[in-house]
């Protein structure tokens, strides 16, 4: 793994690692819940994402809502979703080269500014009455575009702050930041739609934008963590695309996302239809799904910041889990019932999630780190133009039920191959058994029979 700027990435796992390169009987490394947030910059960074995450959650919730208004479709829902995320699939790999040629903290400056006055002019169009679902696509596809640099800038811009020593703690405190405000966001904006329009969450989120920036400005640059900037030059893309293809504990992370994503996490398609079609609620019952699902989100999260590594395999298994749950909450009669089993969903949705981040971050050379993860949001939120109407289309035709069944079912498989497919590359075959009593799974090296740590 990547230790510092220049070092080696890690080499592919072998017979004496587990498929994620875990040594043979260690176990993780655990580390003080918060412990990142000791350092003065980055605490400025979480502290302006806790009031601008809260202002994103408000208007995603407002923005399906006000779409499924307008137009009465799950399939419009998906559309507006689908914008949102296609500039990411078109341009998301070219974002991360300029994301690893410039500086962070100005750039993440003006993508943030950007989202800013877009939420504004969509809050402007909305409390003056004048809104059209044609303007709603179109500020969605907005907010992707400057998405496609901000994302992997936020996301290598962690390492800056905190150094490799406490990045798995300090993106795991990233993605607990992203979803406790879901736990207020859409509580807020269910309250907002009900009382006195959308208008005003999209207005709010807007003025949201001023923390972040403000934590930006306020940061010692001396006290950043230098980064080498890739130079200018021709076959960066093409290059790092090679360091990845080469890497399998990175590509099948990657390939597994990306299945993920494009079919299983497609919540506002889903969870508007269950609240509206199936349900018949109004946006309270929306926000509420949402809110009790960042329940689950968090404590995956936090959870995530006491383990001191991502393994592979926790993947594997969070993500047949989250399917699983998916299928199960699919079939669920009464909303009392769905409503509960929204909290493993985000457990284990954010289980994945960060296991893959910090994993594919720490694997990752500093020099091509915007790249890696420009790729893996392309993949991961890009897919989401292709899943997004595909869902929102089986859910129009088929039931809400159906579309939910389908995602579930695709993570589970996704999640089975790949997985057999780590196995195989790191030399190793699965075995099930007994220890004091409980049920065990190990993989065992397929040359030696050295058994490796019990999946925890």
């Amino acid at each position: 793994m990547s230790t510092g700027p220049g070092t080696p990435s890690a080499p592919a796992p072998h017979t004496h690692d587990t498929p994620c390169g875990t040594p043979v009987g260690r176990r993780p490394r655990k580390t003080s819940m918060f412990s990142s947030l000791r350092i003065r910059n980055y605490r400025l960074f979480f502290l302006g994402q806790v009031v601008s995450n809260i202002g994103t959650w408000m208007q995603r919730i407002a923005q399906d809502w006000l779409v499924l208004s307008l137009t009465g479709s799950s399939a419009a829902v998906g559309i507006t979703t689908a914008l949102q995320f296609l500039p990411m699939l078109l341009f998301g790999l070219y974002g991360g080269v300029l994301v690893d040629r410039l500086r962070k903290r100005p750039t993440l400056l003006v993508t943030q500014s950007a989202m800013a006055l877009t939420a504004i002019a969509l809050a402007v169009l909305t409390l003056t009455g004048h809104v059209q679902v044609w303007h709603v696509y179109l500020a969605a596809f907005a907010v992707g575009l400057a998405t496609v640099v901000d994302n992997p800038a936020r996301q290598s811009f962690v390492s800056e702050l905190v150094g490799p020593g406490q990045l798995q703690n300090a993106v795991s405190l990233n993605s607990a930041n992203f979803q406790s405000a879901r736990l207020v966001g859409p509580a807020v904006a269910g309250l907002l739609i009900t009382g006195v329009g959308t208008g005003w969450a999209f207005l709010l989120n807007g003025l949201s934008f001023i923390a972040p920036l403000t934590g930006l400005l306020l940061m010692r640059s001396r006290e950043l963590h230098a980064v080498e900037r890739a130079p200018r030059g021709k076959g960066q893309l093409r290059e790092g695309l090679r360091y990845v293809a080469g890497r399998p504990e990175l590509i099948w992370p990657i390939v597994l996302v990306g299945f993920v994503g494009t079919f299983a996490f497609n919540f506002p398609v889903y969870l508007s239809a269950f609240a509206d079609d199936v349900f018949h609620g109004d946006a309270g019952v929306y926000s509420m799904f949402n809110t009790l699902m960042a329940v689950g989100s968090v404590a995956g999260a936090l959870l995530a910041a006491r383990r001191g590594t991502a393994r592979l395999r926790l993947l594997i298994l969070a993500a047949l889990a989250f399917g699983a749950v998916e299928i199960l909450a699919a079939a669920a009669p009464a909303l009392w019932m769905f409503a509960l089993l929204m909290i493993p969903i985000g457990l284990f949705a954010m289980t994945v999630n960060v296991t893959t981040n910090t994993s594919i971050q720490m694997s990752t050379d500093p020099a091509v780190r915007g790249r890696v993860m420009a790729l893996y949001m392309m993949v991961f939120l890009g897919g989401s133009p292709v899943g997004a109407p595909i869902v929102g289309w089986i859910t129009d035709t088929y039931g809400a039920r159906a579309g939910l069944a389908v995602g579930g079912a695709v993570a589970v498989t996704a999640a089975a191959v790949i997985g057999l497919i780590l196995a195989r590359v790191g030399n190793l075959r699965l075995t099930v058994g007994w220890h004091r009593g409980r049920p065990v799974v190990r993989f065992v090296p397929r040359e030696r029979g050295e058994a490796l740590a019990p999946v925890s």
